[in-house]
């Protein structure tokens, strides 16, 4: 019981986070279109991926979508750390890495109103 309601906190945090920083990208913020101008992202592509980071927050509540929805969220931080890791930016790494870890540990515990747990 203590497990789903710690999972159930993980995951909301997680959501929040996606559509924050999510709509941060889709209204295309100064300061996230001067992180991702480096990486060569036009306004254009900061916006579907705003989009696809709250389609991605949006799928995690529901069991049939859970595990979708955590995927494509650790994608997307994925492919940040990896443009980190190109600029040799250690501490940019070191700030989305727990990001990426709390959508492994909510797939790993799996969610909280399945029926498998």
């Amino acid at each position: 019981m203590i497990l789903k309601i710690i999972n159930t906190v993980l995951m909301l945090i997680a959501i929040f986070m996606g559509l924050k920083q999510g709509y941060a990208m889709l209204t295309v913020k100064p300061e996230m279109l001067e992180i991702f101008s480096k990486w060569n992202f036009n306004r254009t592509v900061l916006i579907i991926n705003g989009a696809v980071t709250i389609i991605s927050a949006l799928l995690i509540p529901f069991p049939r979508t859970f595990v979708w929805g955590n995927f494509l969220m650790g994608a997307g931080i994925l492919m940040i750390i990896c443009f980190r890791l190109l600029d040799k930016d250690l501490k940019g790494v070191a700030i989305e890495l727990p990001f990426l870890i709390l959508n492994m540990i909510i797939i790993y515990l799996q969610h909280p109103l399945s029926k498998t747990n």
